[in-house]
């Protein structure tokens, strides 16, 4: 079990694990790139922003210091937006120790170069490999593990050894971790899955009901694993936690900030108008610009994910975008 971990990221997800890690009596501290608010989190023990309600353990220590932050530490947690991640990681890489692992809990596709969050900090840090790398990931929504809900997430890299250790390090009576070494498999479908919650969302806003909601988790799914398999990841990967999962969890939980994006345009704002009403970065809206790359690349035919993306960025009306996937050419399933 690591014993001193520094948290990289002060959102919501990043907060309610250093409570959980805390819990375990374990040393943990945290950054983030505003020093003000980070402090202002310190002063009032609570994550006021990304996590409301929740007293801050006592024993959680707030360092705003690039260097001080990875004094003594174990394990690194990376808990930053992924369009942020490379920014990030550049300013705190003349302070990051070698073979330090690092476990990242960002789910996103960078735009452009079209990277995965732990091949991102790999090619920032000049690591050699990624095999210091890791993902946790899966059905988890902050404000439910804040309440020590029972939830399940899995952890995903290359080093066995180092994923179990992170396994025992994370788990707890109400959080159980599993391995898996697929962690292409588990980043593309974190990733993917919010931009099947945005088409959730639109669903919930226009009241197109269950039915149509079922539809969309079950045809997305099987784009999600259409584009994984293209990339080299694993198709049991995507039946699992960090697949449908946690697909599922997003595009039904009434706190996920890609679904409830997606329900404002539903209910007729602008893409504008629903990105002010999210406290938070909606991660979604530049994954699906990153995902559309890919499947071009790889020819992988997306047709949600490509009504999403001309919903978002080509102003297509949702209800046209619809009409043209419910009257595509008939197939069979498989």
């Amino acid at each position: 079990m690591f014993k001193n971990i520094s948290i990289i990221g002060d959102g919501g997800m990043g907060t309610v694990l250093g409570m959980l890690l805390c819990k375990k009596n374990l040393h943990v501290k945290m950054w983030g790139y505003d020093e003000k608010q980070l402090m202002e989190m310190a002063a009032a023990r609570e994550n006021i922003k990304f996590l409301p309600g929740y007293k801050l353990p006592d024993n959680l220590e707030f360092e705003p210091d690039d260097a001080k932050i990875m004094a003594g530490v174990d394990l690194l947690i990376s808990a930053v937006p992924c369009q942020f991640t490379r920014s990030i990681w550049a300013r705190l890489k003349q302070y990051t120790p070698k073979n330090v692992p690092i476990v990242s809990i960002t789910k996103g596709i960078e735009n452009k170069t079209l990277l995965r969050p732990s091949q991102i900090i790999t090619e920032v840090l000049e690591l050699p490999d990624d095999k210091s790398l890791a993902e946790l990931s899966g059905p988890t929504i902050a404000d439910e593990l804040a309440r020590k809900l029972p939830a399940t997430a899995c952890v995903a890299g290359i080093d066995e050894k180092l994923i179990e250790k992170i396994q025992t390090t994370f788990s707890t009576s109400w959080f159980r971790i599993y391995t898996n070494t697929d962690i292409v498999g588990v980043e593309l479908a974190g990733a993917m899955k919010n931009v099947i919650a945005i088409a959730a969302g639109i669903i919930d806003g226009i009241g197109a009901g269950d039915n149509c909601k079922a539809a969309l988790v079950t045809r997305g799914l099987t784009e999600i694993t259409r584009l994984g398999i293209a990339c080299g990841a694993s198709q049991e990967t995507f039946t699992g936690l960090t697949g449908l999962g946690d697909l599922v969890t997003t595009c039904i939980s009434p706190s996920g900030r890609n679904r409830s994006f997606g329900e404002n345009i539903g209910k007729g704002n602008t893409v504008e108008q629903a990105i002010k009403s999210t406290q938070s970065i909606v991660e979604g809206i530049a994954t699906c610009e990153s995902v559309m790359a890919i499947a071009e690349e790889k020819n992988v035919e997306m047709p949600i994910t490509q009504a999403i993306y001309e919903i978002v960025f080509q102003n297509k009306p949702v209800h046209q975008a619809i009409d043209e996937l419910m009257n595509r050419k008939l197939k069979a399933e498989v």
